[in-house]
């Protein structure tokens, strides 16, 4: 039973992917592009926590962990571009 509602979780956040990529690509300004961007990681950690619940393999849990930290530094780094023109001051 379980497998099935991953698999169905998993058919719907590959939707959300989907959607995310397309926001990404046509999205009508630059915030709109980095939020599509910060929607697509967090999807793509949460269909990596899946197949690490499908599979029983706790070395997912700590991609996904890994995959997180890197797109909050990475959100932030854009943020911080965009409000001062320069990443490092």
């Amino acid at each position: 039973m379980l497998d099935k509602v991953i698999m169905i979780a998993s058919v719907m956040l590959a939707i959300a992917l989907l959607l995310s990529v397309y926001r990404l690509f046509r999205g009508p300004s630059l915030p709109d592009r980095i939020l599509a961007l910060d929607t697509l990681y967090i999807n793509a950690i949460a269909l990596i926590v899946l197949l690490g619940v499908l599979q029983r393999s706790l070395i997912f849990f700590e991609a996904a962990m890994l995959m997180a930290v890197m797109g909050f530094v990475g959100t932030v780094a854009v943020a911080k571009y965009i409000l001062r023109g320069d990443i490092i001051e």
